[in-house]
Parts: C-alpha cells; sequence; structure tokens
C-alpha cells in the first residue's frame, strides 16, 4: 500500500509541468531577496542554510519545534485550556517562520523532479502557515471556534507536507552529505606523476575508486574528496581563488588544505586526503577514516 501510494504522488507530481515555471519563479524571489541584502544576505543565506550554524542542514533540525508545539496546541484547544493553547500556538507560529526561511533557502538550489517535489512540500508547508497565522489573528478577535478549524486544518497538511519532506531527504537525497558512503584508501596509492599537477591546476584522480582533487598550490600539494557535498557537482570544474575551491554548480566554497566548508549551501566539508611526492610521484591516502 505505501510503494503504491508513494508511486502515484511521484507520477502526479512528475506530470505537473506547470511548475517549473512556479518554481523557478519562486527561486528568482528568494536569490533577489539574498542579494538585496549585500554581504550581510550571504551571512543569513550560509545561517539558514546550517553552513555556519551547524555544520548540518538546519531546516531538518528545526521542523520537529513547530510540530511538536502544534500538537500541543491542538490538545489544549481539544481540551478547553486556552491560555495553553494560545501559548502552543504562538510559538508554533515563530517556529514555523524559521522552518520556513530555512526551508526556501534550501529550496532555492533544487532542480528537475527534485524541485518539483520541493515545491509541492514548500507550498503545503506554506499553506498551513497562512491559516496559523489566521488562527491567531481569530484568536486575538475572540473567534476561537473557528480558529481551532483553522489550526486543526493546518496541522492536517503539516503531516502532508512532511510526508513530501521525507521524501526529499530519504527519497532524493536533497541536501544529504553526497560523501557519506565514499569508501576512500587509508594507505597511501600512487594516482600520477609529479608532472601531472602543475601549480594551480585543479586535478581529479581515481584513488582506488575515490574521486580526489589535487591541487598543487605554492609548490604544496593539497587533496579533497572531489565531489561538492552538497549536490555532487565536480569540484575539478571550479574555479580556484584564495586557497579555496568553488563548487561550478550552485557556488559552494571549500578549503583546498583540509576540505573545510568556507560558504554554502554546503553544510558538510569535503573529505580531506593527505598527499605526497616520492621519487617522482604523487600519493594520496585519506586523512581520517571516513567508516
Amino acid at each position: 500500500m505505501a510503494v503504491r501510494v508513494q508511486s502515484a504522488v511521484d507520477r502526479f507530481i512528475r506530470s505537473q509541468g506547470w511548475m517549473d515555471g512556479v518554481a523557478e519563479a519562486v527561486q528568482g524571489l528568494v536569490g533577489r531577496a539574498y542579494e538585496a541584502l549585500g554581504p550581510n544576505g550571504k551571512t543569513l543565506r550560509n545561517a539558514l542554510h546550517g553552513t555556519t550554524v551547524l555544520g548540518h542542514p538546519l531546516h531538518p533540525a528545526v521542523t520537529d519545534l513547530p510540530i511538536g508545539a502544534w500538537m500541543v496546541g491542538f490538545v489544549a484547544d481539544g481540551t478547553g485550556q486556552d491560555r495553553a493553547a494560545d501559548t502552543a500556538h504562538l510559538l508554533t507560529f515563530g517556529a514555523l517562520t524559521v522552518s520556513a526561511l530555512s526551508g526556501y533557502t534550501d529550496f532555492h538550489e533544487t532542480y528537475g523532479h527534485e524541485r518539483r517535489v520541493a515545491l509541492t512540500h514548500g507550498l503545503t508547508m506554506t499553506t498551513a502557515y497562512g491559516l496559523e497565522a489566521a488562527s491567531l489573528l481569530l484568536r486575538a478577535a475572540g473567534a476561537r471556534g473557528t480558529a481551532k478549524m483553522l489550526s486543526a486544518a493546518g496541522l492536517g497538511l503539516i503531516a502532508a507536507g512532511g510526508y513530501l519532506g521525507g521524501d526529499l531527504v530519504y527519497g532524493i537525497g536533497t541536501m544529504v552529505n553526497r560523501n557519506a558512503f565514499l569508501e576512500a584508501p587509508e594507505d597511501f596509492v600512487d594516482v600520477g606523476a609529479s608532472g601531472d599537477f602543475p601549480e594551480g591546476a585543479l586535478r581529479r584522480v581515481q584513488a582506488n575508486g575515490a574521486a580526489v582533487l589535487v591541487v598543487r598550490q605554492d609548490g604544496r600539494l593539497n587533496a579533497i574528496g572531489a565531489v561538492c557535498s552538497h549536490a555532487g557537482g565536480p569540484l575539478d570544474e571550479g574555479t580556484l581563488e584564495g586557497g579555496c575551491v568553488t563548487c561550478p554548480w550552485h557556488g559552494s566554497v571549500f578549503r583546498i588544505d583540509d576540505g573545510t566548508v568556507v560558504n554554502g549551501p554546503a553544510t558538510f566539508s569535503q573529505p580531506p586526503f593527505e598527499a605526497r611526492e616520492r621519487d617522482g610521484r604523487v600519493e594520496v591516502k585519506v586523512a581520517v577514516p571516513l567508516h
């Protein structure tokens, strides 16, 4: 039964071609909003992705709070505890605001079918957000009965939206670390001749099947995972500046000496590798075991 439901939802979303135009418009609004903030926009974006706050995606970390508060408000509404209900719903609204901001920030870098699912998820959650906002206004106006109905309807939408959010992460892999299952050599392996790595060149090599980016800067060899942790972009096709490589797909920035993420949308750093030269050959191994 669960498989049939998932397949039906997937087929329906894939058939909705109109979603692409709407998604592009929403992504454009998000991008322009951050651009309008100037340097502060990059700081806020990194915080809402989770790059500088957790080193882990922020959105899934903050979604439990509004759901929990909403459930408390629902039960308090049903048992006539008006003050507790109002407090819970006010907390719900505040937590939903943070969740929505982080969600739309992550949405900005989605594409294809992933973007359609993310749009459906976002619009469902935004509708629930609007119902909760209307419920709060009606509570203040004394129309508690209608307010309760609206918040209950919103809670139902949250459950549906949560299903789609789970599909984004566990089915499609949105914001999942692309290096989570990387098998990297723990002993040095040969990846080429020293002359294959000229100063400032981004070179992608295979180390026992692991894609590694090797960069010589100021005469020193640096090596990190070559697959961007955010969405799998090829870092060897990116740009090198100031000791950092920028992913060509979504602009995530990583230090080449240790793989640390500097700017999002990536939240996970690149796996660092040790690189050495022996008898005119270059060898690499993973700096820290990944599993």
